[in-house]
């Protein structure tokens, strides 16, 4: 089914409707057909009240509405009453205002009184580098710069000395808050948040995280990762803390520190490496 086209009057409503504006030719073109002269008539338009009158007018009509009746203990309300209220928001009119009878004001309750909401507080800030080997095992680093060059050498020889043999992975930069905003309500409940999300949107590309490796001490990436006991009750994953790589870099004591744990890497790393590949 064809639609038919729209007349000129039709054309203009619509336009009306839409807020945009139709406009007419005044001039004719060189060689242009004459258009079709025709008589719009104009819509009769009622001059318009006041709405203080617009507004008496609905409750003279609310007013003298019927009320259904309807079972209830309580006593009913007169419409009338409802509309000497609100004539006596509106101002004075033509029609003198009836006198209200005043009404004694029901008194507050403890149950009405809204729950005082919590006082908004300071968002935890702390940023670190994430990396993942082969998708099992994460390293963080906490702070603001990736590794350089130094630190990567680094821990890739600590790697191959626990005979885990990987390509070292890129590290990812994490910062929380993400941006600078008002307060927070939960501050450590919500960079929890923040940070697992930013784990489990690592989870869709592929990464399945097995265990934690942390090299250095950040008290608030600790309170959110809920460390205890060499485990991480955020990401529910066994965890290893330890010195930072550039103190392992300068501190022979700290290398021989780290040596009885190559072992633990290298039998965690093979435990499951035969199910994941």
């Amino acid at each position: 089914m064809v639609a038919e086209p729209l007349g000129e009057p039709q054309r203009s409503q619509y336009l009306e409707a839409m807020g945009l504006t139709a406009w007419v030719g005044r001039y004719r073109l060189p060689n242009a057909r004459e258009s079709q002269a025709c008589d719009w008539p104009e819509p009769s338009r009622e001059p318009a009240r006041p709405p203080a009158q617009r507004l008496h007018a609905l409750l003279d009509e609310a007013a003298s509405e019927p009320r259904l009746a309807v079972a209830s203990d309580e006593a009913p309300v007169a419409p009338r009453t409802h509309a000497r209220r609100a004539r006596a928001l509106l101002g004075p009119d033509d029609e003198p205002a009836e006198p209200e009878t005043p009404q004694a004001a029901p008194a507050a309750t403890q149950a009405d009184a809204a729950p005082t909401p919590e006082a908004p507080q300071e968002a935890l800030r702390f940023a670190l580098q994430v990396a993942a080997l082969e998708g099992r095992w994460l390293i963080l680093l906490p702070g603001e710069t990736p590794p350089d060059a130094r630190a990567l050498r680094l821990l890739g020889n600590l790697l191959q000395a626990a005979g885990i043999e990987v390509e070292m992975p890129a590290f990812q930069a994490f910062r929380w808050p993400l941006m600078d905003g008002p307060s927070v309500e939960s501050p450590l409940q919500e960079a929890q948040d923040g940070l697992r999300a930013f784990i489990d949107g690592r989870r869709r590309r592929g990464w399945q995280p097995e265990r934690v490796l942390l090299f250095g001490d950040d008290p608030v990436l600790k309170r959110v990762l809920a460390s205890d006991a060499e485990h991480s009750g955020l990401l529910d994953l066994p965890l290893w803390q330890g010195e930072t790589l550039p103190a392992l870099a300068t501190s022979a004591e700290a290398k021989r520190a780290l040596w009885p744990r190559l072992a633990e890497w290298r039998a965690a790393w093979r435990s499951l490496e035969g199910v994941v590949s």
